[in-house]
């Protein structure tokens, strides 16, 4: 079996740009699917023009536009403090409860947010095309980028990489596609924050389609990681080790 080496190291392109095409319609099925539209559009059959307010001069525009971004920006910090400090404080709960029970039972389970949804995800990376012996480290790594954003979870999945804890090639593509995608908690307080703090009245409703969302947009990466495995084939990819 050849060794496996992180996919972004390589003398070619990032696997990722191959199939971002599919990331799109994957995103407007997920959302049809998490959220159908089951009523008649308002504006069906109309042409409806956009609707703004034009400032009376360019500093009057300057102004406008000053006092929004830093609306925008103070609602992002806000909530990504807020839902952060959240998942924090969960984890430190969840730590202490699960010790206590592991010393209990004579367990050996993660009760970290991370570990707890790759248990969750373990059976959906066998759908996706996960081999069983990768499965695992597979799910863990889909649940941690769900909890603290793909940038860690690309980084522990070079780690696993270079520790030799994936054993096919296919499992690097299909894990590789599905932490490829902005669906986490931190997403959520962006997407929430950043619109709200632009249209305080429309809140109630956006807290009310966020975490349907952040579902639609996992479901999305998941659907796009299992068309890449699907059309992986061996020798597929150069994966090469990185230069010194």
């Amino acid at each position: 079996m050849a060794s496996l080496r992180s996919p972004w190291t390589n003398s070619t392109s990032p696997p990722a740009e191959g199939f971002s095409e599919v990331s799109a319609p994957a995103a407007l099925a997920a959302a049809k699917l998490v959220l159908p539209e089951t009523e008649q559009p308002e504006t069906l059959g109309r042409v409806v023009a956009p609707h703004y307010e034009p400032e009376d001069n360019l500093f009057a525009a300057v102004i406008g536009g000053a006092n929004a971004g830093v609306r925008l920006v103070v609602g992002i910090v806000a909530l990504l403090l807020a839902v952060l400090g959240m998942v924090a404080l969960v984890d430190l709960l969840l730590g202490g409860a699960g010790n206590w029970l592991n010393g209990l039972f004579g367990w050996n389970v993660d009760w970290s947010l991370e570990g707890l949804l790759g248990y969750l995800f373990y059976p959906v990376t066998l759908v996706l095309g996960v081999p069983p012996q990768d499965g695992a480290v597979a799910a863990r790594l889909i649940g941690e980028r769900a909890v603290v954003t793909e940038l860690t979870a690309y980084q522990d999945l070079n780690t696993a990489l270079a520790a030799g804890a994936l054993q096919q090639p296919r499992s690097v593509v299909i894990i590789t596609y599905a932490l490829c995608g902005f669906a986490h908690l931190a997403s959520l307080a962006i997407f929430v924050g950043g619109v709200a703090a632009l249209a305080p009245r429309r809140t109630v409703a956006l807290t009310q389609v966020g975490f349907r969302a952040l579902l639609a947009a996992t479901i999305a990466c998941l659907m796009t990681a299992c068309v890449a495995g699907t059309f992986y084939h061996e020798g597929m990819l150069q994966l090469v080790p990185a230069a010194p």
